[in-house]
């Protein structure tokens, strides 16, 4: 299979030092067109398959010498001041040996996005790859020389710290830590079952010493410290932002739907089973007087693949509704928040003085968003219900942490949700984002769909457009499927969508070479997959 991105400027290219610049694989200023091939994908696989992916620029026209001036080169582009970002690929570094997979492709992609306009990437960096083998040790080659790409392209960079484990790409956690819970299982979350969830710890363990003596908020911040030391030459320039790992991929929430398939009517388990949890359960319970309370969660919740509906815990006036009801769901939140607070705060420190800004990702569980209680959200920690706003109280935190908020699903509108699961991504986001804007908390949107879903980016528009609190949007993400025939164009015809922002007027193109820069890759851009 190869994959080819064709990128046809018809408009001469002026303005701003391209006159003699090299784009994608093409020497503008000998107008020779480069042929190159690199691969997209998991190396061995994608090899195998004969995958491969080409940047080509042509039809370029020289650009007469007298109309280089100084100013800006490719501007980033803006909708309201909204910045533009892409996810690189989740594996962009190898598990195995801990270099750049793929790197020809990041590279032509990087400058392709460049040339499109895109201010930046985001990069996800893994606990488990970097600190693989022995607590303290840690390897940072790989993500290291991806900076130094990015900074050559000239590209700004959003580092994602992933203190999780991934299925696909199958990172796991540090070896030294699954070997730890291989004999403490209780580090990770549990459900009714005594199924554990092995993916990331449990937010009971942060502050207790179950990782050869030292708590998991130690061993973050140790990272987070060797992080910043490593990076510095990268800092408050190319770095200008990161995310800080919350939970299970990265976002603040409790693992209660990971073991849904695919179609299903259920809403997820509670998450407080682990013996540290019932440990804490227990002793709230005593306190308010109520120790039978703290026995272990509610024990009328539906399984996985049961209805809400089908037990009692969900429905209308009965268990969530009641005394014990607001007694629980307050712990199980307050335990969230409390544990988000403490990583936020700890990314503050670490980076507050190195002039980054500091996000957090929440997610939008938007299944069941149309009835009462909102079970999606309940099981996965946040207590909204129609009688409760329970964003205020994460808003609150995210703004006492002076950190701004990350937000998925951008690109879902309530028209294309099944209706027999009541999902409403659209009223769930602008309740979010009301209660952002209560607290003055800025929001990164980002979208659900990596392979795109109908509509999508007119979806993304209106949302980037509206009145919001919105100041980045990061589209996941670069791949294969990113470049496809199907996918390429339409993000391309996004980017060039979005508003400028405004330019002195000795920097505005002429009309002759006006879209010049912004359009390098044109209205012609495509991507062709050929089987090879």
């Amino acid at each position: 299979m190869e994959v080819s991105v064709i990128g046809t400027s018809q408009a001469k290219l002026g303005a701003s030092d391209l006159a003699s610049r090299e784009v994608g694989l093409c020497n503008l200023k000998t107008f020779k067109v480069l042929s190159d091939r690199v691969s997209f994908g998991q190396n061995n696989r994608w090899k195998k398959a004969g995958i491969s992916f080409t940047l080509k620029a042509l039809r370029t026209e020289p650009v007469r010498e007298e109309q280089k001036r100084s100013g800006p080169g490719t501007k980033s582009k803006t909708v309201d001041g909204v910045r533009l970002f892409v996810g690189l690929p989740l594996d962009a570094v190898s598990y195995d040996c801990n270099s750049i997979n793929h790197a020809r492709a990041i590279a032509a992609g990087l400058k392709a996005l460049k040339l499109l306009g895109v201010e930046g990437v985001e990069l996800p960096i893994w606990w488990g790859i970097v600190e693989k083998e022995t607590m303290g040790e840690y390897d940072w080659s790989g993500y290291l020389a991806i900076a130094e790409m990015v900074q050559k392209v000239g590209l700004k960079l959003h580092v994602s710290l992933c203190f999780h484990g991934s299925k696909r790409p199958n990172i796991p956690l540090p070896k030294w830590v699954s070997q730890i819970g291989e004999s403490q299982p209780n580090i990770f979350f549990t459900d009714k079952s005594g199924q554990h969830y092995k993916e990331c710890l449990s937010l009971a363990v942060d502050n207790l010493p179950v990782l050869d003596g030292k708590t998991p908020i130690q061993v973050y911040q140790s990272f987070c410290e060797s992080f910043k030391s490593s990076f510095s030459p990268f800092m408050g320039s190319t770095i200008t932002s990161i995310s800080m790992g919350l939970g299970p991929d990265g976002e603040l929430r409790y693992p209660s739907h990971h073991q849904l398939p695919s179609k299903t009517e259920g809403a997820g388990e509670f998450q407080c089973y682990d013996q540290n949890m019932l440990s804490f359960l227990k002793q709230h319970a005593e306190a308010s007087g109520n120790p039978l309370w703290g026995l272990g969660g509610p024990h009328d919740a539906p399984t996985y693949h049961q209805s809400p509906y089908s037990s009692g815990f969900f429905k209308d006036g009965a268990s969530w509704e009641s005394t014990y009801g607001d007694f629980f769901l307050s712990w199980y939140s307050n335990q969230l928040i409390a544990h988000g607070d403490c990583l936020l705060s700890l990314a503050s420190s670490t980076f507050g003085d190195s002039g980054l800004t500091i996000y957090g990702r929440i997610p939008l569980m938007h299944s069941w968003y149309g009835t009462r209680s909102h079970p999606s959200e309940l099981t996965a920690g946040f207590y909204n219900t129609a009688n409760k706003d329970g964003y205020e109280p994460v808003a609150q935190m995210f703004a006492k942490n002076s950190c701004k908020m990350i937000l998925p699903g951008m690109d879902l509108s309530d028209a294309k949700q099944p209706k027999e699961n009541h999902s409403s991504p659209q009223l769930l986001l602008a309740q979010i984002m009301a209660a952002c804007r209560k607290h003055e908390v800025k929001v990164s949107g980002q979208n659900s769909s990596e392979s795109g879903v109908s509509g999508g980016f007119a979806q993304i528009k209106k949302n980037l457009a509206g009145d919001n609190v919105l100041d980045l949007f990061t589209y996941h993400r670069m791949g294969a499927s990113f470049f496809s025939p199907e996918h390429f164009p339409l993000f391309t015809e996004f980017v060039r969508s979005l508003k400028q922002p405004e330019l002195h007027s000795d920097d505005l193109p002429t009309e002759e070479e006006e879209g010049a820069e912004s359009t390098v890759l044109s209205h012609e851009s495509s991507v062709s997959m050929q089987a090879a």
